[in-house]
């Protein structure tokens, strides 16, 4: 499918489409557009499907459910939040472009700044379908090897597109997760203050 090129073979064999990536000139609006609007629902129909249908288990007691409305106002808010953290993630990174030395154009650096961004989270963005059965551990250890993945091709991306030595990259690639680990606590830290403002989860009686 052409609305999402590239994301097989990011998982695949991301040397070689990472190169892809680099030769191509596309608007910002096509390359964000194009995937993470569509990508971003995969863990949210998933979410609201397991903790309104399947539910959780807490010890040896019942599953415990959503309901449908609060279900679909977190799931919202969660979709909102996936887009805009991509954003912000690579406007982060082609706003450090120029500090460490890349060459090119304002409108290239946009366009594969932004790319990075779309296709290092793909990983993320995908393990959500083990929403659909929203056990803990199930979960944690899907994310966290979505994330380790991630990360790598942060790391492989960087000097490939941005077409910097690797020692260059090294740092970028660093600043780049730093800003994707802060990203995920505020997040973490903006989902609590909109519990607390009354749109926490409730329960099926």
């Amino acid at each position: 499918m052409a609305i999402l090129e590239h994301t097989l073979g990011i998982l695949l064999h991301p040397d070689s489409e990472w190169k892809a990536i680099r030769n191509e000139r596309h608007s910002f609006m096509q390359v964000f557009f194009s995937h993470v609007p569509f990508l971003a629902l995969i863990p949210t129909l998933a979410a609201y499907y397991g903790v309104t249908q399947v539910g959780w288990t807490i010890g040896s007691g019942d599953p415990v459910k959503l309901t449908s409305a609060s279900a679909m106002s977190l799931c919202a808010i969660t979709y909102v939040a996936l887009l805009a953290g991509v954003f912000i993630l690579g406007e982060f990174i082609n706003w450090m472009a120029k500090t460490y030395g890349v060459a090119d154009s304002e409108e290239k650096r946009h366009y594969e700044g932004t790319a990075l961004a779309v296709y290092v989270t793909t990983p993320v963005f995908l393990v959500g379908i083990f929403s659909l059965y929203p056990d803990m551990w199930l979960n944690a250890i899907a994310t966290i090897a979505a994330g380790a993945y991630a990360v790598y091709l942060v790391y492989e991306g960087i000097p490939i597109l941005m077409n910097i030595p690797k020692e260059r990259a090294f740092m970028y690639a660093t600043s780049v997760v730093t800003v994707g680990l802060v990203l995920m606590v505020v997040v973490r830290v903006g989902s609590v203050l909109v519990w607390g403002m009354g749109m926490g989860p409730v329960y099926v009686d």
